[in-house]
């Protein structure tokens, strides 16, 4: 597997996941449920601490039974993703293909440590008490069954809907997420965006030389296995009397 490129899988990853967790740790036991704050005053972008039993963009999903389905289908994907993604390195996919798939992983990583660890971890935030890290009396949920942490809300627009739509309410956008949600946003839009430069067909040319680059490549780490194998079983000789 090529070195350059895992290491920049790993690093987004790492990334990703170390800003996603410290926010949310942060949120988690600083703020109150519901409780919220303008970003650099202005009113269309604040800090709104909610949190989400079931999907992302604080959407819900089927009770119970379906939060721990969402749980364990997170899991799944997460699997299925790191394969694709370990495939992409080891094929020599673009920089640009390699970091949209590190996004969306981490993003998934991100929320399934959520769901899976916080009812743990944490005791239950309120409206009136702040959630306490590893309380005495243990968490609020079991495994697999903790809510994820939403914190960013962009109302970028609040007004009502014409009379002739119905009247009502209009926000936009509404919708409260996370870094890791963010972070599966920005990897899935950008894939969309370059597709045609992410999945271009190799000309002819192109295949030879890939061809021959992992060629060279098992060459060399055939001949380095060989060379430390004689070494490791030649005997010292003695020296002559």
């Amino acid at each position: 597997m090529p070195k350059q490129k895992t290491w920049l899988v790993t690093l987004v990853i790492l990334a990703v996941l170390i800003v996603d967790q410290a926010v949310k740790f942060w949120i988690k036991t600083n703020m109150y449920i519901g409780e919220e704050f303008y970003i650099l005053n202005q009113s269309w972008a604040r800090i709104h601490f909610i949190e989400n039993p079931g999907m992302a963009f604080g959407m819900e999903f089927g009770g119970s039974f379906g939060k721990l389905a969402l749980s364990l289908f997170r899991i799944v994907a997460v699997v299925a993703l790191s394969y694709y993604l370990v495939k992409l390195v080891k094929s020599k996919a673009g920089n640009g293909l390699l970091v949209c798939f590190a996004l969306i992983l981490a993003g998934a990583i991100g929320n399934i440590i959520d769901s899976a660890f916080y009812g743990i971890l944490f005791s239950k935030s309120t409206p009136m008490n702040l959630a306490e890290f590893l309380p005495e009396d243990g968490g609020y949920a079991p495994f697999l069954k903790g809510w994820v942490v939403d914190m960013f809300y962009f109302p970028l627009y609040e007004g009502n809907w014409p009379e002739w739509l119905g009247g009502g309410r209009l926000e936009f956008f509404k919708p409260v997420f996370n870094v890791a949600d963010a972070s599966i946003s920005v990897g899935v839009i950008a894939i969309l965006l370059f597709q045609r430069s992410f999945f271009a067909t190799r000309t002819p040319a192109e295949q030879e030389i890939q061809a021959a680059e992992r060629q060279q490549e098992a060459t060399e780490t055939t001949s380095g296995v060989a060379i430390i194998e004689n070494a490791d079983s030649t005997e010292p000789t003695e020296p002559a009397a």
